[in-house]
């Protein structure tokens, strides 16, 4: 079944009410579902990549905590999350060789 986009995000706990949940292509409604988003989203940081990789170890703890827990949800709404730190964290890592590469060269 896709991702409801019309259910009402707005007053619905799906810990509470886990059978609403449903499973979307990619990242969708990752940041819809609560209280997961809240719970998430203050981990989720990348501005440079030691705040990213803190950033992927806090969402990982998460995840574990979930598992513990056997929150599906939450698991998978972390695993969403993960998805999104690691690409900025290669493409900053990328970058900085980049960088380093080409003021090395002159």
């Amino acid at each position: 079944m896709a991702f409801d986009y019309d259910l009402d995000f707005d007053n619905i706990n799906f810990r509470e009410q886990p059978e609403l949940y449903r499973v979307g292509r990619g990242e969708q409604g990752v940041l819809m579902v609560e209280p997961y988003k809240s719970e998430i989203l203050p981990c989720w940081r990348f501005k440079t990549p030691e705040i990213a990789k803190d950033s992927a170890d806090k969402i990982y703890q998460k995840y574990l905590e979930y598992k513990e827990n056997d929150d599906f949800i939450g698991m998978d709404m972390a695993r969403n999350f993960f998805k999104w730190v690691i690409p900025g964290l290669v493409a900053m890592q990328t970058i900085k060789v980049e960088k380093n590469m080409t003021s090395t060269v002159k």
